[in-house]
């Protein structure tokens, strides 16, 4: 197959059907054959409900992100064919973007709100990779592919190498999978680290942002790996303890619209409960990820670059 096909292959609808026969695999293994983790029907319906009409939501918007992507194209500053090796290249970078639009939505509010939907379950397998938010084109973090497209890699190849990326991490959320081969672990995300990811102990909160590769929470000091002695602890530091799907989806729209109109602030504050970290409050009320690994004993900074795990402090 070349790279064209490749790219042009609809690897969204092999993926629809995919994950489906995926998700029964991992009710095999759990139910069968006794392997970890736990799937409730109904917060597990609900995943899968939100992931596949999430597709047509976001479909329905996808032209602020393809249309910005088609305006800066005739700005590029090269124009980088297509190959196996540029396409590689492009996976590569894409990734890191991946990165930094991932750390941005747990440090920013506003984008918070979008993917805090993903976060939102106590529970951690296969369906919770489906549970997407509907607003993902509005955030602004989608700009960030503009810089690929300047350098002189083709929108439709960027696009792709988002929608591979994505396809990716479904794999990896599931409790079945222990650890993978050291090297692996070494380069790539795998279930341990995204578990990482996913939990609300103060240990790991804010850690393992990575798509594909691993490589850049080591390389920017945001890794953290899973501690047998610390097992994570699925979902949101205040749980939302609902499966209605409305308010999964807009309760944190809802919680910034409340905070940022409330009388007496100033404008500053306004943008701040808008574009601060999640938790900040103008009168320090309220607890930010920080204030909570350091009330744990986790000192600011405490994750060292590949380091094995973050040291509490003394």
């Amino acid at each position: 197959m070349t790279v064209d096909k490749f790219i042009g292959s609809n690897i969204g609808l092999f993926s629809a059907f995919a994950f489906l026969a995926l998700i029964a695999i991992e009710q095999v293994a759990i139910r069968l054959f006794r392997r970890k983790g736990k799937t409730p029907l109904k917060d597990s319906v609900m995943s899968i409900m939100l992931g596949y009409l999430s597709e047509p939501a976001n479909a329905a918007t996808a032209f602020i992100t393809l249309g910005a992507l088609a305006a800066f194209e005739p700005l590029r500053f090269a124009t980088i064919p297509i190959t196996w090796g540029t396409f590689i290249l492009c996976f590569v970078l894409d990734d890191l973007r991946f990165y930094v639009h991932h750390r941005l939505a747990h440090r920013v509010r506003w984008v918070w709100a979008m993917h805090v939907v993903h976060h939102s379950s106590e529970n951690y397998n296969l369906p919770i990779a489906l549970r997407q938010s509907w607003t993902k084109h509005f955030t602004g973090t989608m700009l960030l592919k503009v810089p690929l497209v300047l350098v002189g890699f083709d929108p439709v190849m960027v696009t792709f190498c988002g929608v591979l990326n994505a396809t990716y991490q479904f794999f990896i959320h599931t409790e079945t999978i222990n650890k993978m081969p050291r090297w692996y672990e070494a380069i790539f995300n795998t279930p341990s680290h995204h578990r990482v990811h996913h939990a609300n102990n103060p240990r790991y909160l804010d850690a393992n942002y990575a798509g594909t590769l691993i490589i850049w929470d080591k390389l920017f000091g945001s890794f953290e790996p899973e501690c047998a002695e610390d097992p994570p602890v699925y979902g949101l530091v205040k749980q939302l303890n609902t499966l209605n799907p409305i308010t999964v989806l807009t309760h944190e729209y809802v919680g910034i619209a409340k905070d940022a109109s409330q009388s007496g602030l100033r404008w500053w504050q306004r943008l701040a409960y808008v574009f601060a970290p999640p938790g900040w409050s103008h009168d320090g009320s309220r607890e930010t990820s920080e204030s909570i690994r350091a009330a744990a004993g986790f000192a600011p900074g405490a994750r060292r670059i590949g380091a094995a795990s973050a040291v509490p402090a003394k």
